[in-house]
């Protein structure tokens, strides 16, 4: 009843099946890892920014080094005097509504004298044109206490922005500190502050960037799930598609023969 499972077309169709399988189960545990590295990140956020700030220079590794992992988003404080002669914009970033404008980023003499941190001072709306440098509140004078979250060196690698030359003057692709390192001249600490607050506030400033979302989970899960139960239906499907076939292959052999009689001339 079933030998034509032996035919070229069946053993081709179960043959796709039997690939598929093992692919789907994979595509499942893909979208499962994707969902608790999530679940991870949003956790390492979460405590770091609950957990009671501290000095920035106590946290930031040395000029040119990499800030760690487990200590990205801690939430941190820092005192000292802008330099407002090396500030920047960084190009295409966006606000909370998805407006496409500049942060701008001021670096930070500590008054520990232990080294210059970049400050994120928030985002701006673009000006008249591309080429120009946008309108900028101008950063406060004299010593401030900031508070802000502990940032790592944006990479063009792990980023994903392009590397474009021939920027319009004081305006950068990335928040990359030894970039600015070598563009200024100064010693920076590695990574960079994304400012929270200042003290005293200051009468005009940028838009500040708000807290990462690290409640959502995001649909990982749900994906998973659904190339697992891809995964099952599969045998099934081919099982049905027998059963059909088979059925359809009995049909003419149950039914009676028909004899046509022999018109007379």
């Amino acid at each position: 009843m079933y030998r034509f499972l032996l035919t070229r077309q069946w053993l081709i169709t179960m043959l796709i099946a039997l690939l598929l399988i093992p692919a789907t189960i994979e595509l499942g545990f893909w979208q499962l890892h994707r969902h608790e590295a999530r679940v991870a990140r949003n956790e390492l956020i979460g405590q770091a920014l609950t957990a009671a700030p501290v000095p920035f220079d106590t946290l930031s590794t040395a000029p040119g080094a990499a800030v760690p992992k487990d200590l990205t988003w801690r939430a941190v404080t820092a005192t000292g005097q802008y330099d407002p002669a090396h500030e920047f914009v960084v190009r295409k970033r966006t606000d909370s509504s998805g407006t496409i404008g500049y942060f701008v980023v001021t670096p930070l003499k500590l008054s520990d004298g232990k080294g210059t941190v970049l400050v994120n001072r928030g985002w701006v709306a673009s000006g008249d044109g591309a080429t120009q440098y946008p309108p900028v509140p101008a950063a406060p004078a004299g010593e401030v206490a900031l508070t802000g979250r502990l940032r790592a060196d944006e990479t063009y690698g792990a980023s994903g922005i392009k590397d474009r030359a021939g920027l319009p003057d004081r305006q950068f692709n990335l928040i990359n500190t030894e970039e600015q390192a070598k563009e200024s001249g100064n010693a920076l600490l590695a990574g960079y502050l994304e400012l929270a607050a200042t003290t005293p506030a200051p009468a005009d400033q940028p838009q500040l960037i708000p807290e990462p979302n690290h409640s959502d989970i995001g649909p990982h899960m749900a994906y998973a799930v659904q190339w697992w139960l891809f995964t099952a239906m599969i045998p099934v499907g081919v099982w049905i598609l027998a059963r059909r076939e088979a059925k359809d292959r009995a049909k003419p052999a149950a039914e009676p023969e028909t004899v046509t009689e022999p018109v007379p001339a």
